[in-house]
């Protein structure tokens, strides 16, 4: 539990300097994310830090997609920050280290996300002010997730951490979610109820790349070290 209040302590210091500086003071803090990301690899598991940097190079490819080319949110500069992509491996490790934490209690972690993401999805179309129908589309995809998926405490401690910072985001005007979804009509919250069943499929893409990536750096590692033998 240590580990993710540090995380999102340190994310959420990030955001609030953000907010405070121009383009190329972000450069910086993309420095410091990327520093903090190696920090926490430091002493896990390789298939975590595998999984951790699966999401990096994910979760940024469809941050190019959503946010500069089709304008699903934007963020206050209306560019890439630096600091974007490491931070998506810290959110993932934080997810999965409240996984760990409440693994004696992981039914109870998956039932209160299950509720709170059902409760905020129909809260976006009964009573809150702005519209959200694509939060809640993405909200019981989520709920499906967490009854039916390949690991579902992750998936639930993932989005309890990305709720956390969505709000705080876009609270503090980090970024800004666009009323309607371009090209669509949808509307949607700010931020959608269910936006973190996108990290989930970041999740199940690192989830199964990870262990494939790790037996592909092995093999290579053994080649080099059998090369001056068979000189």
């Amino acid at each position: 539990m240590t580990r993710t209040v540090s995380i999102l302590a340190f994310i959420g210091a990030l955001l609030a300097v953000d907010t405070q500086v121009d383009a190329r003071a972000q450069l910086l803090l993309g420095l410091a994310a990327w520093i903090g990301l190696a920090l926490a690899l430091r002493g896990l598991p390789p298939l975590l830090r595998a999984q951790a940097l699966v999401v990096v190079v994910v979760a940024t490819c469809a941050e190019v997609v959503g946010s500069i080319i089709w304008g699903v949110y934007t963020y206050r500069l209306e560019n890439l920050p630096s600091f974007v992509p490491p931070c998506h491996g810290l959110v993932y490790l934080a997810g999965a280290s409240l996984a760990v934490w409440a693994a004696p209690r992981k039914d109870l972690l998956v039932r209160v996300a299950l509720v709170a993401v059902l409760a905020w999805g129909i809260a976006g179309v009964t009573v809150l002010p702005r519209s959200d129908v694509g939060g809640a589309i993405g909200a019981a995809l989520l709920a499906v997730y967490l009854i039916r998926g390949r690991a579902p405490e992750i998936y639930a401690g993932v989005f309890l951490v990305v709720a956390w910072l969505e709000l705080y985001g876009t609270a503090i005007g980090t970024w800004e979610w666009a009323v309607t979804i371009p090209g669509t009509g949808v509307p949607q919250g700010n931020p959608p109820s269910g936006v973190a069943s996108g990290y989930v499929w970041f999740d199940i893409v690192a989830l199964a790349l990870a262990p494939a990536l790790i037996r592909w750096g092995v093999r290579i590692r053994s080649g080099f070290r059998a090369l001056p033998d068979s000189a």
